[in-house]
């Protein structure tokens, strides 16, 4: 939490004690700096002077310039400045909902900060589009710089990427390359890796495409993604759900998540009960089947080469592997001592 040295409400009470009721009365509702913290919409207070949208709209435009104008404003300036200081600490853009959790954790306070935003002159919104969420600048330079590394970091993703944060943040600086060392530091990176909607990361702090299933998670089956790409290796669908349930808190019946498994193509049963990811190379089938596909692929290999090669694609016993490939129906031994296919 970041501490400023000026009481807001003193402030806003100061700088807006020369309008009239009515005026003041719309700025303190439309920037919900009354008791109750709620903003109104111009529809609203409209309603409650018996005017319009638009007319509310030019009461208020009409009060923001005119407390510009004030010497009361004029004599604030130190509180804008600070702010301004503030938002250079944090990275010289940043995300609106950032900045003012940043300060306070109280909804009033907030507002009256947001108030000063719209108010001073140091300060540039950018409005919520398709790519960043609402943010605010003090730096045109640094800002454009900004959102162009965050649009060239997305457009390098896959649909499939999990890159580990200190692995982002360091592509994020890649794209960004002229910039102070006053901002080039990790956590200054996160806050503007978090500005952005088409980049997010999953629950294991992993960042990718927001898009992506394995980012924006969304049931069972992407849960169960991410800890068995955590986990590393084949899991059986109990142990799956176990780690679910621990690993995010989200009770997860056996019976449910076995039935995730089945359905999504992400995942290949490998074993009785047993599943791995399709992305490690595991591959579906009888032993028989995958035992025909590897010595098609390959051609003549000894009987530990194909034990090691289907144990890479499936999950047999030994002895398993070894009955089926004694098969004479299906396989044999060349003058090699190799095994091909009958």
């Amino acid at each position: 939490m970041l501490k400023i040295s000026f009481k807001p409400k003193q402030v806003t009470k100061k700088i807006t004690s020369h309008l009239q009721d009515r005026t003041r009365d719309v700025i303190m509702n439309r920037f919900g700096l009354t008791s109750d913290s709620e903003k109104k919409t111009l529809e609203e207070i409209g309603k409650k002077y018996s005017i319009t949208r638009e007319r509310v709209r030019q009461i208020e435009d009409a009060a923001l310039a005119l407390i510009r104008k004030s010497s009361a404003y004029k004599e604030e300036q130190a509180i804008f400045e600070e702010l301004k200081q503030l938002i250079h600490s944090l990275g010289a853009i940043v995300a609106e909902n950032d900045l003012l959790s940043h300060i306070s954790k109280d909804k009033n306070i907030q507002n009256h900060i947001g108030f000063y935003l719209e108010l001073g002159d140091f300060f540039r919104k950018h409005r919520e589009d398709d790519h960043f969420k609402t943010r605010w600048s003090v730096d045109d330079e640094i800002a454009e710089k900004v959102h162009e590394s965050l649009r060239k970091l997305y457009a390098s993703l896959s649909d499939e990427d999990l890159i580990l944060e200190t692995e982002m943040i360091k592509r994020f600086f890649d794209q960004m390359k002229d910039v102070s060392e006053r901002y080039r530091n990790e956590e200054i990176a996160r806050r503007w890796l978090s500005m952005s909607k088409t980049i997010s990361k999953n629950p294991l702090g992993e960042w990718g495409k927001s898009s992506s299933p394995n980012v924006r998670t969304r049931g069972v089956k992407d849960y169960a993604f991410l800890v068995m790409r955590k986990h590393g290796s084949p899991m059986h669908f109990r142990e799956v759900a176990d780690a679910i349930s621990k690993t995010f808190n989200r009770k997860t019946h056996y019976a449910t998540c076995h039935n995730e498994l089945i359905k999504d193509p992400r995942f290949v049963l490998v074993g009785r009960g047993l599943y791995a990811l399709a992305e490690w190379g595991y591959k579906t089938g009888i032993a028989r089947e995958v035992i025909r596909d590897i010595l098609k692929r390959e051609g003549p290999l000894s009987k530990e080469e194909v034990v090691e090669r289907v144990m890479k694609e499936r999950y047999f016993k030994k002895n398993t592997i070894l009955v089926n490939l004694a098969n004479p129906k299906h396989f044999k031994k060349n003058k090699s001592g190799l095994y091909t296919l009958v």
